[in-house]
């Protein structure tokens, strides 16, 4: 699949890629060993501004799922800038959500879909992926949701 029909589905939901954000510790986005890229914890910046608050209290369930199909659309983002192309992408193999929740918010699953149903309507097959989805009382910069990924990759 090329990048511009990758594209092409993102804007077919209305979403495009966003630009990779710079890391904001002592990190690298994206390493590639193995056949495999594995992309760092990726928070949700919708319309520019990071997604903050606990699931269950201040963010919806709705606002949860945008802010995991964000992490979703930047962790493309990061690979894209990592590989050159996202035509390299053969598989998302697993995504890791973590998702910042108030003690009784049991729908973090419901929060991970929005990056699930995202790779999944962009690859396919190759979109479905295991995955994780964990409750936690507090992420970096107070994001709402964090999302990390490993990926194979064509290495041809």
């Amino acid at each position: 699949m090329t990048d511009a029909e990758i594209e092409a589905k993102l804007a077919g939901m209305g979403l495009a890629l966003p630009e990779a954000a710079a890391p904001v510790a002592a990190y690298v986005p994206v390493v590639i060993a193995g056949g495999l890229a594995h992309v760092s914890g990726q928070l949700p910046f919708v319309q520019g501004q990071l997604v903050t608050g606990r699931l269950g209290e201040d963010v919806s369930l709705e606002a949860g799922f945008e802010a995991a199909q964000a992490c979703g659309l930047m962790i493309l983002a990061q690979l894209k800038a990592a590989l050159g192309s996202l035509s390299r992408i053969e598989r998302i193999v697993k995504l890791g959500a973590f998702v910042r929740s108030a003690a009784d918010f049991t729908d973090q699953s419901k929060v991970a879909n929005g990056a699930s149903e995202l790779m999944a309507h962009v690859f396919g097959e190759a979109g479905k992926h295991a995955r994780s989805a964990v409750g936690v009382p507090v992420l970096p910069l107070g994001a709402a949701v964090e999302i990390d990924a490993i990926v194979a990759i064509r290495t041809d």
